[in-house]
């Protein structure tokens, strides 16, 4: 049994208009499973596929003001690509944010809706990764973070430090995973965003929820009613999806 990271979840006020925002931003296209839900994808992909981690964007009624702690970082090519990113974005809709980052060589940006995302510099490591170079959880304890997702997942642990933990699609494709350790009592960020793992083809959904639950997952209830998808928290609260197999 195995896990993959297919999408992040956005809560919105508005999904069509977020999930265009997010659309341009990545150079994807839009499609949507039903009322109040956008899926904003590559042109012609074929999900769940490891080359990209989706994103999802729910129109709820009152998007919760509850840290999420999950942001992400987008790929640049150039410094130049870097700096004409930034201005499209702008144009787009989107923010200058300050989160206590400093002098730094990244932009920190604020989506429509608040939600805070980085333009990174050119890294030769995010070459091959898409336009989403990184998805980031903050956390307290990496290592331990580590542990939990690494067996929830069956994606490959990169690296590990104390300060921040990185895995990847064991097929070497697509987005990064990374929970970045965060100063106790410094500044905070309020995210509407949490990450949608899907079961392969054959497996069984309950299963792998006593199996997170093994791990030190919890059940968690945001409200999904009867919902095909089961809602759990890893052992920092950081809550998350798992979706029907497929």
């Amino acid at each position: 049994m195995a896990l993959r990271l297919v999408q992040v979840n956005f809560k919105a006020r508005d999904d069509s208009a977020l999930g265009r925002f997010w659309a341009e931003a990545l150079g994807w296209g839009v499609a949507s499973e039903g009322p109040g839900v956008t899926n904003v994808e590559p042109v012609g992909f074929a999900w769940p596929d490891p080359t990209a981690v989706c994103v999802d964007v729910v129109t709820v009624p009152d998007p919760e003001t509850v840290r999420y702690r999950v942001h992400l970082d987008l790929a640049t090519t150039s410094v130049a690509h870097q700096a004409e990113l930034v201005a499209r974005l702008q144009d787009l809709g989107a923010t200058p944010a300050d989160v206590g980052q400093g002098d730094v060589p990244w932009t920190v940006l604020a989506d429509p809706e608040g939600n805070v995302f980085c333009v990174l510099e050119p890294r030769e490591k995010y070459r091959d990764t898409g336009p989403i170079a990184v998805v980031v959880v903050d956390c307290a304890d990496p290592r331990a973070m580590a542990r939990f997702w690494g067996e929830a997942m069956d994606w490959t642990l990169h690296e590990v430090t104390d300060d921040h933990a990185v895995l990847r699609s064991s097929k070497g494709v697509g987005p990064y995973l990374e929970f970045l350790r965060t100063t106790p009592g410094g500044k905070t960020v309020w995210n509407r965003a949490h990450l949608d793992l899907k079961p392969y083809g054959g497996d069984d959904q309950a299963a792998e929820v006593a199996r997170l639950e093994a791990l030190g997952a919890t059940l968690a209830d945001v409200g999904q009613g009867d919902a095909s998808w089961m809602c759990l928290a890893d052992p920092e609260g950081n809550e998350f999806c798992v979706l029907t197999p497929g």
